[in-house]
């Protein structure tokens, strides 16, 4: 076992010659294939709806593990599906963005088609059994969001990512259906409170995707991808980017000026600290070549990388914030 190289691919999406990718074991070629180092948000969305749940004295901690665990591996499944997808459209060919910032297991021979298959069967049904009993669980709402959230793993890849649904998809699993659909089934309670508090989580992860979709605007462009971006221009889709990030405090803000939060989710504005470098990136045309100061193993990603660090550091302080709610409940 290789278990510093299964850290490493929890951190980044490392690159590997296919020598070194034979040396590894099952778990991290999985962990690689899977690219669970963006994992972290579908945990976050989970840990928040976790949170709120115990915020509002419901928390059942055996559904949130199995709510947890089924979301990751859905995510990771459709990961999975999205390098096999592109890869028989031909899209990850001819040395594709995708193909040049992390191994694609079947660009780069790594991976069989087959094998890569039936990793993804395999993650998938690991998704499925927790989502099938909390559907035994909790009755036809559970259902309805299990259909729609297999509904997007299935078909995010083609069409919905080539006629600029992509983004809106994601806008849509991250929050109302990961937060507002977890926090049900924890607790047996719908409560749109819940899902307009799942928003700042939601518009980070969509920002990340915005900044990746950006960075891949002119392939995308040449191979008839139409991700968002992709319809909204170069520029105009920077600065809506840059319109997420904004939005995501000023819900937070709202939602303590109403009394849904309390002050201590003030906290998150810790993290506006990394839009000090982060806007103004966004703000300018990507570079022709990677400057001098980028880390070589970044390139040809440019947005993307800061748009993650700043969710990742977003996503933990609003974890922080919820448990900072509970102290100050317990005791105002």
């Amino acid at each position: 076992m290789n278990i510093a190289m299964w850290g490493k691919a929890l951190r980044t999406i490392p690159r590997l010659s296919p020598e070194e990718w034979s040396q590894l074991d099952i778990v991290a070629r999985w962990l690689i294939a899977a690219r669970s180092a963006v994992l972290v948000m579908t945990f976050t969305s989970a840990a928040i709806a976790g949170l709120l749940a115990w915020r509002d004295g419901r928390l059942d901690v055996w559904l949130w593990v199995l709510l947890t665990v089924g979301l990751t591996m859905a995510h990771a499944t459709n990961n999975l599906l999205n390098d096999l997808i592109d890869y028989r459209n031909g899209v990850d060919q001819d040395n594709y963005f995708r193909a040049q910032y992390g191994p694609q297991p079947l660009v780069h021979g790594m991976l069989t088609q087959r094998q890569l298959l039936l990793y993804a069967a395999v993650t998938g049904l690991l998704a499925l059994l927790p989502g099938a009993y909390l559907v035994w669980l909790r009755g036809p709402t559970a259902l309805w969001l299990l259909l729609a959230g297999a509904f997007f793993v299935l078909f995010y890849t083609w069409p919905l990512k080539y006629i600029g649904m992509g983004e809106i998809a994601v806008l849509l699993v991250w929050g109302p259906l990961m937060v507002g659909g977890g926090y049900f089934v924890i607790t047996g309670v719908w409560d749109w409170n819940v899902v307009v508090a799942s928003l700042p989580q939601t518009l980070a992860a969509t920002a990340v995707l915005f900044g990746k979709h950006i960075d891949k605007f002119e392939p995308d462009r040449a191979k008839g991808i139409r991700t968002l971006p992709v319809l909204l221009g170069h520029r105009n889709a920077r600065y809506a980017a840059i319109g997420l990030f904004v939005l995501q405090y000023a819900i937070v803000l709202y939602l303590v000026a109403t009394g849904f939060f309390t002050p201590a989710m003030l906290v998150v504005l810790l993290a506006a600290t990394a839009l000090t470098r982060t806007i103004p990136v966004f703000l300018r045309p990507r570079p022709e070549a990677p400057p001098p100061e980028l880390p070589p193993d970044v390139w040809p990603l440019w947005y993307a990388p800061l748009a993650f660090v700043h969710t990742r550091r977003f996503g933990a302080l609003f974890m922080l914030g919820l448990i900072l709610e509970v102290a100050w409940r317990a005791f105002a």
